[in-house]
């Protein structure tokens, strides 16, 4: 049997755990918050709650920048939701539509060429040459030309040759080639750049309105009925050229290029995928245009392309398409002038 002693050592800890118990339970009882307050403070204790990190994410979606021990603009921000809206609009309606536009356009020249053919002179030359291009203007045009080609060929290759050139030659001689293009093309773009601020300060003077370039825009240049429209140095296409695909155009893939090889200088992720849509949209146009104007200078126009070869034309040829020019020729030479 169980000792007196024994027995009153085991009530004694059945009453101290009772004791123990009740207590927690009154103290559980008294941290419970009213009734009412319950669903309010669970409700801001919501995002606190283990596992739920979409609170986190929409504070990082939305780019707000956060703590960070970095110095630079956007260093706090995790991630830029321009990124990914950048990425589709080049992938997408920039690649798709500039790649159309870059098929169109040749295939355009060339059923015109088939349809209307080469322009030609209304007569044999007289062997009477007129200086159309001095060295400098020439100068000039080649350097600019000749840098844009390589640009749009380098170009080209960072912006569809994964579509068309990755699949010939595989991903190894691809990587190697838009490597170099990259580099070629960020360093060949300061020699364009200054070529044409030079280009557009020496033909300046010859590209503004004139009213003959009313009579050249209603009589579209000629081309439909095959008639030859009097003009000066520069007629009213040409000019359009002149202002639009190299002064504006060629301005606006000049500028953003730097701004694209300089980041330090406009450093936010934004600006940056302004400037490549701008760059591109820009470029694709002027390649575009400038399709048109390598056909009118070449096969499109008979004798042209000698006056940016030699600088001199025949005066037929002057004759034809820039009568008032001759005039303004001749008139010098007959004050002495050179022709």
């Amino acid at each position: 049997m169980t000792s007196p002693t024994a027995l009153w050592r085991w009530l004694g800890a059945a009453a101290v755990a009772f004791l123990v118990v009740v207590s927690s339970s009154s103290i559980a009882v008294a941290q419970q918050p009213p009734a009412g307050q319950a669903p309010a403070q669970a409700g801001a204790q919501g995002p606190a709650q283990p596992h739920n990190l979409a609170p986190l994410w929409r504070e990082v979606r939305s780019g707000e920048p956060g703590f960070t021990t970095m110095r630079g603009p956007e260093a706090g921000v995790l991630v830029q939701s321009g990124g990914e809206t950048w990425r589709e609009l080049r992938n997408g309606p920039i690649t798709f539509y500039g790649g159309l536009l870059l098929l169109i356009v040749p295939v355009a020249i060339l059923l015109f060429h088939m349809v209307k053919g080469q322009i030609k002179l209304d007569g044999p030359p007289t062997g009477r040459v007129i200086v159309r291009f001095n060295n400098w203007e020439r100068l000039v045009h080649w350097l600019t030309a000749i840098s844009f080609v390589m640009l749009a060929l380098t170009g080209l290759t960072m912006f569809l040759g994964k579509y068309l050139i990755l699949p010939l030659i595989g991903h190894a001689a691809f990587a190697w080639l838009v490597a170099f293009s990259k580099n070629f093309h960020n360093f060949l773009g300061f020699l364009f750049a200054v070529s044409l601020v030079l280009m557009l300060i020496t033909f300046l003077r010859d590209n503004v309105w004139d009213p003959c370039d009313a009579i050249w825009i209603r009589k579209a240049g000629g081309l439909i009925k095959r008639e030859h429209v009097p003009s000066k140095r520069f007629n009213f296409g040409e000019k359009t050229w002149y202002w639009f695909g190299v002064c504006f155009l060629g301005l606006t893939v000049a500028i953003s290029g730097l701004v694209l090889v300089f980041p330090n200088f406009f450093d936010t992720r934004w600006a940056m995928q302004v400037a490549n849509v701008v760059h591109l949209i820009a470029a694709i146009l002027a390649f575009a245009l400038a399709l048109g104007h390598i056909y009118m200078g070449t096969s499109g126009v008979e004798g042209a392309y000698q006056s940016m070869i030699t600088g001199e034309v025949d005066e037929i040829w002057a004759r034809d398409h820039h009568e008032l020019w001759l005039k303004e020729v001749n008139a010098r030479a007959a004050k002495g002038g050179a022709r």
